[in-house]
């Protein structure tokens, strides 16, 4: 059985929390930064074992959180379930593709993909859309390919991909951004899982690291969400400011893979 050592643990918890706290606060990207966290602070070697990690502390996450929108009723159920079903099989599809990618090679393309989700950041978000929308023969391809499309990016990278999520859920079915985000969860903890249960079949998931990263995410979620009504009129910068954080890190996991 994988262990860890009273050190590594610390930073496994710290590391969740940290990612925790970030995504409660500025709404998205923080789960691209678990990767790097596992490897490069908590000490998992294997770049593909830490992405089965990462994925399986994104999908608890995600879930957690999905509750708390669900009591607000900000879920739109039958488009998020279209869409993260046919995620899935996207997310299936992209973590079996992962795995066959040599380890450096996956890290500079996990490096790319982290300066994708920090310009996402940078961009102004829209806030139109219909909160009325309902699930109809119009949305649903759209909402089937691009669901499709947005699994296919998560499981490869074993990220949450909420980034791609949101803005998809929006493009689709014309939903509004705080229902996208809710209904996101739905997907992101669907991709996860998938992508984990994937990695998990080759034995690519340290299960305890995993607990102490959710375990921390959990935490920091909590103060993310304590704070957030200060995050709101702060926004733009917060998002400024941990878009330069992801660029920093992207820079560093690019540097590291060469």
């Amino acid at each position: 059985m994988l262990t860890l050592t009273a050190t590594q643990a610390a930073w496994a918890a710290a590391s969740g929390s940290a990612v925790g706290f970030a995504l409660a606060l500025v709404g998205g990207g923080g789960s691209i930064l678990a990767v790097p966290a596992l490897l490069y602070l908590v000490g998992i070697t294997d770049t593909h074992l830490a992405i089965g990690t990462s994925a399986l502390a994104v999908a608890v996450n995600a879930f957690a959180n999905l509750a708390m929108h669900a009591r607000r009723q900000a879920v739109k159920w039958r488009c998020a379930g279209v869409y993260a079903v046919s995620g899935v099989f996207g997310a299936a599809m992209g973590s079996s593709l992962g795995k066959l990618v040599d380890g450096r090679h996956l890290l500079l393309l996990f490096a790319a993909a982290m300066v994708a989700v920090g310009l996402a950041m940078l961009r102004p978000k829209a806030a139109g859309g219909d909160p009325d929308i309902q699930l109809n023969a119009r949305i649903l391809p759209k909402l089937v390919i691009l669901g499709l499309l947005t699994g296919l990016v998560s499981g490869f990278f074993g990220i949450g991909g909420g980034f791609l999520v949101v803005p998809g859920l929006m493009l689709g079915s014309g939903m509004p951004m705080l229902n996208a985000v809710a209904a996101s969860l739905v997907s992101v903890g669907s991709f996860g899982l998938t992508t984990a249960a994937n990695y998990a079949w080759s034995g690519q998931v340290h299960w305890i690291a995993a607990a102490w990263f959710v375990g921390g995410g959990l935490v920091g979620g909590v103060i993310g969400l304590r704070m957030s009504a200060f995050a709101a009129s702060r926004k733009g910068l917060l998002n400024r400011i941990f878009a330069g954080l992801i660029f920093a890190v992207a820079a560093y996991v690019g540097w590291r893979a060469l």
